[in-house]
C-alpha cells in the first residue's frame, strides 16, 4: 500500500483553541486542541496508520516494518525520519521562544535542531507574530531585557494574513501571536527554548520554565536580512522543500505527480475535498486530512477542490555557510554545505602591505565571484565565519590587533557586511583551526581538545565540551604566548621566553644558523638531524623538549582528551611524537593514576580554519 492516512497526535498547549476539533473534525475529548502533529514519528507524539494493513500502527512501525526505502534515498543522510508537520491554533499567543541548530541540538538534547516553515491558514483583522530582532543587540542586552521584561521592545512584530509563508531558520527568535492558525512543517523535532513567557503559568499553577542560558547560547541577535526566496517552492532548505496545490475545480480540477525512489511525499489538506489515486488505490480526503506516500510509489493524481501543502526532501543542500581563513601570506576562501563539508575553495593573495580596507575588499569581491561561479545566491548563505591571526573582539566584530597581517582596531564585520550582507562571526585563527578539526578531522571523537598550530607563529586553540573556549575578555586563548623560559628569547609580542620563541618554524631557523652558520628551512633542518648532523641534532633536541613543555603544561591546565599538531611542522610526525609522548605521560600531573592526552597530527592541514570559521555560532 503506498497512500497511508494518518491520525494526528493531540497537544493541548494552554494557549490553543477549539478550532481545530470545530472546524477540522479533529478527535479530540478535552476542552483545548492547541496542536495536531500530523505526520510524526517523534517519540513524544508519534502519527498513527487509519487504513490498510498497517492501521492502528504507528509510521515508525510501519517503517521499521518495510524498511527506510520508504523514505527515499535522499532520507538515507539522516539519523531519524526527517520532518514533523503540525496544525497550529493559536487562540492565544505563544512564548517567545528560539530553536537550537543541529550542532547543539545534537550534542546538548540528543536530537536534531528544528528550523521550520510556517503557512498562514487564517489570521484575524490584527494578527501578527515575532520573527527576528528589530536591531542588532548583545548578548549583555538581550539578557537584561530578558531580566527587565523589555525584550519585546526590540522584537520585529510582522502583521501576517491568509496564505503567507515564514520561513523560520534555527537560532531565530520567534512566536506565532494570538488569533492564527498555521500549517507548520519543521525538522523532526521538539526542543524549544522559551524565553519570555507573558507571566503565565501551567496546569500545576506554576509558573513555566524558561530555558535562559540555553536560548542566550543558540540565538542570532541580529535582524533578518530578508526573506529566503525558495521560488518555485513555497519552502525549500535542507531538510523539507514545501509546494503548494490550488485545485479551485474550474480551471485547475486535478494534479498529476509522480514519487520517484528519491523521495516519499507528505500531502497535508488544508481546505476542500477530494481523492487521490495511486497504484490502482483511490483515497477520499477532506479538510484537515493528512496522507504519507512512500518513495516508489509512482505516479499519483489529486483530484477535486482543495488547497494543499506537498512536501518532499530534495538532494543537495540550498544553506552554505561560508569559511574565509585570512593568513599573513594567503587568505582561503570556502564554501561549506550544512554538514561542513567543502563544497569549493579559493585561495587569494593577502597582500599585507595595503591598508585593511583594501584587503577587505578584495575578499569581499573574491567571495562573491566564487558564489557566482558555483551558482548560489547570496540569501542561500546562512553566515560567513572569518578566521584572524590575533586578538580578537568577537561580540562586536573587531579586529583589536595582529602583527601578523598588521591590523589595528579594523572593524571587521562592519566592513565584509558591506560586500557580504548575511551575518559574520570571527574568531582567532587558531580557535578555528581547533573547532575545525574537533568537528570534522583527528579530533572529531572527542569533546576535549587543544591544539597547537606549528607555524611562523605558535597559535593555540582550545575547545572545551564541544565549544571555543575563549574566556570572557577578548584574546582567546594564547598559548603560544606562556613563559617557558624566565627572560629567554625575544618574542614577536615583544615579551621574553613564551613558547612562540621556541618552538616556531622562526625560531627553529633562528636555532639552526646559529648551530651550522647557515640559512635552513626547517624541510632542511629536519633533513639534516636524520643524516646525523650532531648540531642539527641538538638544535632539534632542543626543540622537542620545549615543545614538551608547553604541552606538558597545556595538559595539566587543560585536561584534555587530545592535544593536536597542526601548521607547517606537523609534518615530522614521526621525530616529534615520540619524546612529546613520554614527556606528556611522565609530567601530567597524578603520574600513573591519572590521565593524560593524547598527542597527534591534525588531519585537515589547511582546511581546518576555513571549516571551523564556517562552523562559528
Amino acid at each position: 500500500m503506498s497512500i497511508l492516512k494518518l491520525k494526528p497526535s493531540c497537544k493541548d498547549y494552554l494557549w490553543g483553541g477549539r478550532r481545530l476539533i470545530d472546524e477540522y473534525g479533529k478527535q479530540y475529548e478535552g476542552e483545548v486542541l492547541a496542536e495536531t502533529w500530523e505526520l510524526s514519528c517523534h517519540p513524544d507524539g508519534p502519527s498513527v496508520i487509519e487504513n490498510g494493513p498497517y492501521q492502528g500502527k504507528t509510521l515508525q512501525e510501519y517503517i521499521d516494518a518495510e524498511g527506510r526505502e520508504v523514505l527515499g534515498t535522499h532520507c538515507s543522510r539522516f539519523r531519524d525520519f526527517p520532518i514533523l508537520t503540525k496544525f497550529i491554533d493559536a487562540r492565544d499567543n505563544l512564548s517567545i521562544q528560539v530553536h537550537p541548530d543541529n550542532r547543539y541540538a545534537l550534542k546538548n538534547e540528543g536530537q536534531y535542531g528544528k528550523t521550520e516553515m510556517w503557512y498562514v491558514m487564517d489570521a484575524g483583522k490584527e494578527a501578527f507574530l515575532y520573527y527576528g530582532f528589530q536591531k542588532e543587540v548583545s548578548i549583555e542586552e538581550f539578557a537584561r531585557r530578558i531580566e527587565e521584561d523589555t525584550l519585546l521592545e526590540v522584537l520585529h512584530a510582522v502583521p501576517v494574513q491568509k496564505g503567507d509563508v515564514l520561513f523560520i531558520e534555527s537560532g531565530t527568535i520567534h512566536a506565532i501571536g494570538k488569533d492564527i492558525l498555521i500549517a507548520e512543517i519543521q525538522q523532526n523535532s521538539n526542543i524549544t527554548y522559551r524565553v519570555y513567557d507573558y507571566g503565565r503559568v501551567g496546569k500545576d499553577g506554576k509558573k513555566r520554565d524558561l530555558h535562559i542560558e540555553k536560548a542566550l547560547a543558540v540565538t542570532n541577535r541580529v535582524p533578518m536580512v530578508k526573506d529566503k526566496s525558495s521560488y518555485p517552492h513555497i519552502a525549500d532548505c535542507d531538510y523539507f522543500t514545501v509546494d503548494k496545490l490550488n485545485l479551485d475545480g474550474k480551471v485547475m480540477k486535478k494534479m498529476e505527480g509522480n514519487v520517484s525512489e528519491t523521495s516519499f511525499a507528505s500531502i497535508l489538506i488544508l481546505d476542500g475535498k477530494g481523492t487521490i489515486a495511486s497504484g490502482g488505490e483511490c483515497v477520499e480526503f477532506q479538510k484537515g486530512d493528512s496522507f504519507f506516500l512512500s518513495a516508489r510509489s509512482g505516479a499519483y493524481i489529486v483530484e477535486g477542490t482543495c488547497d494543499a501543502l506537498i512536501t518532499t526532501i530534495r538532494e543537495k543542500a540550498a544553506p552554505v555557510r561560508i569559511g574565509i581563513d585570512i593568513g599573513g601570506r594567503g587568505t582561503t576562501i570556502g564554501l561549506l554545505d550544512v554538514h561542513q563539508k567543502l563544497l569549493a575553495c579559493k585561495e587569494i593573495k593577502t597582500q599585507i602591505e595595503r591598508p585593511a580596507e583594501a584587503v577587505i575588499e578584495d575578499i569581499g569581491r573574491e567571495t562573491l565571484k566564487l558564489l557566482e561561479s558555483q551558482k548560489i545566491a547570496i540569501d542561500q548563505c546562512v553566515s560567513l565565519g572569518i578566521s584572524v591571526p590575533g586578538t580578537v573582539d568577537k561580540r562586536h566584530g573587531i579586529v583589536r590587533y595582529s602583527n601578523n597581517i598588521k591590523w589595528e582596531n579594523v572593524y571587521l564585520r562592519k566592513q565584509i557586511s558591506e560586500y557580504l550582507p548575511i551575518p559574520v562571526h570571527i574568531a582567532n585563527d587558531a580557535d578555528c583551526a581547533a573547532l575545525g578539526e574537533a568537528l570534522e578531522g583527528a579530533g572529531r571523537e572527542c569533546q576535549d581538545v587543544v591544539m597547537l598550530t606549528l607555524g611562523m607563529g605558535v597559535g593555540g586553540g582550545v575547545i572545551l565540551d564541544g565549544e571555543i573556549y575563549a574566556g570572557k575578555n577578548i584574546g582567546g586563548s594564547e598559548l603560544g604566548h606562556m613563559v617557558i623560559v624566565e627572560d629567554g628569547e625575544l618574542c614577536t609580542c615583544g615579551r621574553h621566553g613564551c613558547l612562540e620563541a621556541y618552538v616556531s618554524t622562526t625560531a627553529l631557523m633562528r636555532d639552526a644558523l646559529r648551530a651550522t652558520g647557515k640559512k635552513m628551512t626547517p624541510a632542511e633542518i629536519f633533513e639534516g638531524a636524520k643524516k646525523e648532523d650532531s648540531s642539527l641534532q641538538q638544535v632539534l633536541e632542543r626543540y622537542v623538549h620545549r615543545l614538551g613543555i608547553g604541552i606538558v603544561n597545556i595538559a595539566n591546565i587543560f585536561r584534555p582528551q587530545l592535544v593536536l599538531l597542526g601548521g607547517e611542522l606537523s609534518s615530522q610526525a614521526e621525530v616529534l611524537l615520540p619524546t612529546l609522548r613520554k614527556m606528556v605521560k611522565e609530567g601530567c600531573f597524578g603520574g600513573e593514576y591519572n590521565e593524560y592526552p593524547e598527542i597527534e597530527i591534525a588531519a585537515l592541514g589547511n582546511d581546518a580554519g576555513v571549516i571551523g570559521a564556517a562552523s562559528l555560532l
